[in-house]
């Protein structure tokens, strides 16, 4: 029997500008240790375990996460969400809650997930936004852009587009979908000429896959790279990055379903 029987699977958002990513990290502020502490303070106590369904990084944002809350005690979901909101900052939200069964598995179950990096090109943007806003540039080739983006999609080996750990030996990942899109029609607060996001869907991804994505997308952009090369790059045994990283504050974990239809969140 599990120690702690109850389990429930949250949603969440929050703006990442503040935060050195979700994952709890001695010294540093984080969405993780931010949430548990709050939910500390709701409970009354720390016998609770959260597990997220995503390790976003220093920087990014998260419109339609999850986690797992495990407990020894059944709770009240509607009441824990509204006083977890009253006790969080402004910038972290939980959108809602529900028990799942005991065998659920927010990391094994998860069906796929999507990103949005969101970046402006032309006149540099407004610095307010710079907290969801990355600048791609004076003058990209959007079209060129586009191209490129249809070249991600399928199964490929991505080792020229991530970070490498230590102990990552498997490069291979399916992109079932990636675009370029006008943002203003996602994100009406973003609103404005040469606003834009590149989307993308997989059930994974590799440390910094998206963001060395729309890096290498920047190059093609800028005409610094070929179509042709980005191809080559994803049929090559190099193990060097084709792009650096793109600033984190553009990237946005946008939503995650499970294959459990039950859970699925679209």
């Amino acid at each position: 029997m599990k120690i702690r029987p109850y389990t429930y699977l949250f949603r969440i958002q929050y703006l990442g500008l503040r935060y050195h990513g979700w994952q709890v990290q001695k010294g540093v502020k984080t969405v993780q240790g931010t949430l548990e502490r709050s939910i500390r303070y709701v409970l009354g106590h720390e016998d609770f375990n959260v597990l997220g369904a995503s390790r976003t990084d220093s920087g990014v944002s998260c419109l339609n996460g999850a986690f797992e809350l495990f407990l020894r005690q059944p709770l009240e979901i509607s009441a824990f969400v509204t006083n977890t909101n009253a006790n969080l900052p402004a910038d972290i939200r939980l959108l809602s809650g529900e028990p799942v069964p005991i065998d659920f598995n927010i990391i094994q179950d998860v069906c796929e997930k999507q990103y949005g990096y969101y970046f402006a090109s032309g006149e540099k943007p407004h610095p307010f936004l710079a907290g969801n806003l990355a600048y791609g540039g004076k003058a990209l080739d959007i079209t060129s852009m586009t191209q490129g983006a249809a070249v991600f999609e399928g199964e490929h080996d991505f080792r020229r587009f991530c970070s490498h750990g230590k102990n990552t030996g498997d490069f291979v990942r399916t992109i079932h979908c990636a675009d370029i899109c006008p943002a203003e029609a996602e994100l009406p607060f973003l609103a404005g000429e040469r606003v834009w996001v590149f989307r993308v869907r997989g059930k994974g991804f590799l440390m910094h896959q998206v963001r060395r994505m729309v890096a290498a997308l920047f190059l093609l952009g800028e005409g610094l790279i070929s179509l042709d090369e980005l191809k080559q790059a994803l049929n090559s045994d190099d193990r060097s990055p084709l792009s650096p990283k793109a600033p984190a504050n553009g990237l946005v974990l946008e939503s995650i379903s499970f294959n459990r239809n039950m859970f699925s969140q679209d």
